[in-house]
């Protein structure tokens, strides 16, 4: 069954910037020139955070320009998801030709949004309010990750009400994309689905997608419960690069864009990806990933900062 509302977001900012090398401007616009050749559509790609704390993404600017100037006239412009944190971040954003969408890391946990973004709920909340404004005055969308949506490692209040009362004020204040992320992997198939299924359940007309962790043996279930539960938007990062520090296991990190995809595509989904095309972008992937890994300084090797981190941009 084809589904023409499937919407994979490959998420190469998101892989890369735990990288131990930096990758020159150059191959970072060749790679995602290729992957939009590729038939990818939809990219986050860049942040606009201090370089200092995301020395990977520094170039988001000057790759951006790059990329415009290599895209044909006759195709059509991918969405571009560019990361911001704060209004400083969203002014850089929206100051760069090519980034069509702000992509905000909003955490219902109080101890990760304080030692990430060094916010409290309210100003969090006031800066998401002013992210919707502007983006909306700006002709540019706005995609929300819910960060610890599907629980903390803290021992923090958690509950699938928390999540809901979330994504209903981002309803009331416009946002019409919100991303549940699983930050420490933790949660089991069903899990997923239901807190899918709540989300959906209350927020008629809002977007909701996933942004999941997982071990590679268990990532195709997920992806399936979600995909069964009503989500028609997948975040993934080819070969599973990326991932969170907390989950305290080696082998959780983003689910490989691979995945989601042979799982739908098993379903019968329509994807707009071919079976040649993905092969390629792995293999291009494989490629930079084994030239650039190394022992990062200052962020674990998965692609997550630590908890201690100020501005890491971390939308899962």
């Amino acid at each position: 069954m084809a589904d023409s509302t499937i919407t994979i977001i490959e998420c190469p900012r998101d892989a890369w910037q735990g990288l131990a090398h930096i990758i020159p401007t150059e191959e970072k616009v060749k790679y995602l020139t290729s992957l939009v050749s590729l038939g990818f559509r939809h990219i986050d790609a860049v942040s606009f955070v201090s370089p200092k704390h995301v020395p990977q993404m520094a170039d988001s600017e000057a790759v951006m320009a790059r990329l415009s100037e290599e895209r044909a006239p006759s195709r059509e412009a991918p969405e571009i998801i560019g990361i911001v944190v704060n209004q400083q971040g969203l002014e850089r954003a929206l100051a760069t030709p090519g980034v069509t969408t702000a992509g905000y890391p909003y955490s219902i946990s109080a101890y990760f949004r304080r030692a990430n973004a060094n916010m409290s709920r309210a100003e969090s909340r006031a800066l998401v309010e002013k992210l919707q404004r502007d983006t909306k005055a700006a002709g540019r969308r706005l995609v929300v990750y819910i960060s610890m949506a599907f629980g903390n490692p803290y021992d923090e209040p958690w509950g699938p009400e928390i999540v809901e009362e979330t994504v209903v004020w981002l309803k009331d204040i416009g946002v019409r994309t919100v991303s549940l992320a699983d930050t420490i992997g933790h949660a089991s198939p069903q899990e997923v689905a239901t807190l899918v299924r709540a989300a959906n359940a209350c927020v008629a007309g809002v977007e909701i997608g996933v942004h999941l962790h997982s071990r590679p043996d268990g990532a195709a279930e997920k992806v399936l419960a979600a995909y069964e539960a009503g989500c028609r938007r997948f975040d993934g990062a080819l070969t599973g690069l990326g991932g969170c520090p907390f989950a305290g296991d080696a082998l959780v990190g983003n689910i490989p864009t691979e995945i989601i995809l042979t799982t739908l595509a098993a379903r019968g989904v329509a994807t707009g990806i071919d079976t040649k095309s993905l092969a390629i972008a792995c293999a291009m992937t494989h490629e930079l990933r084994e030239k650039h890994a190394g022992e990062a300084s200052g962020a674990n090797h998965t692609g997550e900062s630590g908890p201690e981190t100020r501005e890491t941009a971390r939308p899962n």
